[in-house]
């Protein structure tokens, strides 16, 4: 238990040992403990009604379980780390949850501060399945003896690491990719709110470790490749598929981080835990939830801090810049893409070419077709800086599409500029340029065919930008049609038929892309 949590804790047993020599209920003590220690802790209302009853998150689990055992339903999949994001605020229980919290304490919807009715149209006020002795304790006797007290079955021995639930569930999702269960299905839905709880769980213990941290050098060794195999990988593997792995990956170095190493162990740890929490965020914008890919780049960048490697701070900003780029305000991007530069430095880098490209990308995206002389040439001098940066670049750094920042990237983002600055001339030969030299990483390619179906488009060609578009996701496998992907599919679509709405070719481009589309939940994550 953190520092921050065991005050809380306290705060909130005196309140409830006042309350209960008051006379209080626990409802009434849950109100008061809220009071208190939201101003201070955060604690939030559903949480204040577990420390009313002094009870720890292992014990409403086990009620929760009876209750459904008792209602001969199959086991449910709530474990600590969903009950901690309830608690937290990062999730709300879902109907058959909520219901459920509600008989172990007793209260109505209302008192956890949801407006929703209970899905059970009854009261729970009368039902009590928490005992006002049992008593916040640590003590595996005692937690026995109120289990066999309350008619529970004892709950196993709980794992010293406590992300061995997290690793399991993320194990148990490559598991099912791996024997072809969730592969074809939609990835983001894929995504539920189990996984993404054990994915923000493995994330914050890997903030927690940062600022807290013995393996061998050769188990470094080992992981360090593994890393640079994740990069290789980016290109060719499923977004899911290959967030699992790394993910697993991360934990392990976690884990490795638990305890102080020598340091230049340490910065070698620190230096994969960024590299991982990048890439991870990396993956979480083609999976399309940007709230996540923000928080894994937070991550890396406390790692990144840790080892005082300006280029690889540099990279962490410069991946992150691409989260506003996508979703957000391109302004942010921009402001991203100039620290990113500004901590590159006169270091050479792969930073130093990335971000004058993502400078040049968000000033496009400011501006537009309607763009000014003068934002067109700062656009395009900006492509100039990244080429002459890309030129001094380690030839390894150029190879690496993860890490690093290769040629063909280079020609696809110089292509994207022009396109939306409307310069489809040389748009179309930079384009061309870039496709020729992919011969991996679908997403690219089909955003590159997105970017010459634009270059048609604005050319009041629209049969062939509908060709091009069209081709574009008949080559699109379904575990790649995520909100990222298919965001800008809809926007070309939108633009079409601004420019001519009763299009021959419209209906059947706008039926392939909702048909085989696969965006089940919205960039907002679960």
């Amino acid at each position: 238990m953190s520092g921050r949590q065991h005050r809380e804790t306290e705060m909130a047993r005196r309140i409830r040992a006042k309350g209960l020599a008051a006379g209080l209920t626990h409802a009434q003590i849950a109100v008061e403990i809220h009071r208190a220690c939201s101003p201070h802790f955060g604690t939030t209302r559903i949480k204040s009604h577990r420390l009313s009853h002094g009870i720890a998150l292992a014990d409403v689990i086990e009620q929760v379980r009876a209750l459904f055992e008792r209602d001969k339903k199959p086991p449910p999949g709530i474990g600590e780390t969903l009950l901690s994001a309830y608690e937290s605020g990062l999730k709300r229980p879902g109907p058959e949850y909520l219901h459920y919290l509600c008989m172990v304490y007793s209260v109505e919807p209302l008192a956890f501060g949801l407006s929703a009715s209970c899905i059970c149209g009854s009261g729970h006020r009368s039902i009590s399945m928490v005992r006002p002795s049992d008593d916040f304790s640590a003590d595996p006797r005692a937690a026995k003896q109120r289990d066999m007290r309350l008619g529970l079955n004892a709950a196993p021995a709980p794992s010293t690491d406590s992300g061995s639930e997290d690793e399991n569930i993320v194990r148990r999702a490559l598991l099912d990719l791996l024997t072809g269960d969730a592969m074809f299905e939609n990835p983001a839905r894929s995504l539920d709110g189990k996984v993404l709880g054990a994915l923000e769980g493995i994330r914050r213990r890997m903030d927690d470790t940062l600022v807290s941290a013995t393996v061998s050098a050769a188990m470094l060794d080992q992981w360090e490749e593994a890393t640079i195999s994740f990069g290789r990988q980016y290109t060719t593997t499923a977004p899911l598929r290959l967030l699992c792995d790394v993910m697993l990956e991360l934990n392990a170095v976690r884990i490795a981080m638990a305890h102080r190493q020598p340091i230049d162990l340490q910065e070698r740890l620190c230096r994969m835990a960024a590299q991982l929490a990048g890439l991870c965020g990396m993956i979480m914008i083609n999976l399309g939830d940007h709230r996540l890919a923000r928080s894994f780049f937070r991550t890396g960048r406390t790692a990144a801090d840790e080892t005082g490697d300006r280029a690889l701070r540099a990279w962490i900003t410069a991946r992150e810049a691409l989260v506003p780029l996508y979703y957000g305000d391109a302004r942010e991007a921009l402001n991203l893409a100039k620290k990113s530069r500004d901590l590159a430095g006169h270091t050479a880098c792969a930073a130093q070419a990335m971000a004058p490209v993502i400078e040049a990308r968000a000033l496009a995206t400011i501006s537009g077709i309607d763009s000014k002389k003068e934002v067109v040439d700062q656009a395009k001098r900006a492509l100039t800086r990244a080429r002459t940066a890309f030129s001094n670049m380690k030839e390894d750094e150029q190879e690496d599409t993860a890490f690093g920042y290769t040629e063909k990237q280079l020609f696809f983002y110089q292509g994207d500029v022009l396109t939306k600055l409307g310069q489809t001339l040389e748009a179309d030969a930079v384009l061309e340029q870039a496709l020729q030299k992919y011969s991996d990483h679908i997403l690219d390619q089909t955003l590159i065919r997105l970017d010459m179906a634009t270059c048609r488009l604005l050319e009041g060609n629209l049969d062939e930008a509908l060709n091009i578009a069209t081709h574009a996701f008949q080559l699109l496998g379904q575990e790649y049609r995520t909100d990222f992907i298919m965001r800008p599919a809809f926007e070309f679509e939108k633009a079409i038929r601004v420019r001519d709405p009763n299009h021959p070719g419209l209906r059947a481009f706008g039926e392939q892309l909702r048909t085989r589309s696969m965006t089940g939940r919205g960039s907002n994550g679960a």
